[in-house]
């Protein structure tokens, strides 16, 4: 994974994507345009924490005016993402170590109950369908696909979300995994795409036995087992010690 220090990625102009699971289609506007191309940008590990996100750049890379990225980012700021500063301008989000427990303890007690709860309303055509997203997550990892692996590796979440047949909770795990996304980066996490497929794959044959017991375990492990590879504790070398090689 990239080190902090890497040079940042200039986002690139493209028609944005849809969140794929997130629902209904946003709204197709300059201004949320910007939003889901950053946002997409961070979610497929292209722009790194700490980025200056210059307007006027910006503005010459989506066409549009300095007030309409204004906008967008005011927005991004809103959804914990970007961070404005009077004097400097705005930056991709860093989140802090605390930040960081706090959201994958959010998502521990979101989506254990979640699963609790499909358990007793998944209809069979359902389970193709996670069964089918699973699919798509194996071949993108086979075909060494980073930015495809990782973005459907988050929808399998929402996709759990969607299922629910409630668009405030899907939203509110789609903007918790963007901010997991930011802090897989600012912490180098090394849980990989495979071992994360493995505990998907898992967590759908509970489901598919309606077992809700093993399908809130498994989740919870899973959670604990991205976290737990989390660089939150960083090693802070003794200044003597470090001198003392060169």
């Amino acid at each position: 994974m990239p080190s902090r220090r890497d040079s940042p990625k200039v986002i690139a102009a493209v028609p944005p994507r849809r969140r794929a699971a997130v629902g209904p289609a946003p709204t197709d506007t300059p201004t949320q345009r910007i939003v889901e191309s950053i946002t997409s940008a961070i979610i497929e590990r292209r722009l790194m924490p700490g980025t200056k996100l210059a307007e006027q750049k910006l503005a010459d890379i989506f066409n549009c005016s300095r007030t309409l990225v204004r906008q967008a980012l005011n927005q991004l700021s809103r959804d914990q993402l970007v961070t404005l500063h009077p004097s400097r301008g705005a930056f991709v989000a860093t989140p802090s170590v605390d930040e960081a427990r706090q959201v994958f303890e959010a998502r521990q007690m979101i989506e254990g109950a979640m699963v609790r709860h499909l358990c007793t309303q998944l209809s069979d055509a359902q389970i193709d369908e996670l069964r089918a997203h699973l699919e798509a997550e194996h071949a993108a990892i086979r075909r060494t696909d980073i930015a495809g692996r990782t973005r459907l590796l988050a929808d399998f979440h929402v996709v759990l979300a969607r299922m629910m047949g409630n668009d405030v909770l899907a939203q509110l795990l789609t903007d918790l995994l963007t901010r997991s996304s930011l802090i897989a980066l600012m912490y180098q996490s090394t849980h990989s795409a495979e071992a994360s497929y493995v505990e998907h794959v898992a967590i759908v044959d509970a489901l598919a036995r309606r077992d809700a017991r093993a399908a809130a375990r498994l989740t919870h492990e899973h959670l604990a087992s991205v976290e737990r590879n989390l660089r939150l504790h960083p090693r802070t070398p003794d200044l003597a010690q470090a001198l003392q090689a060169t």
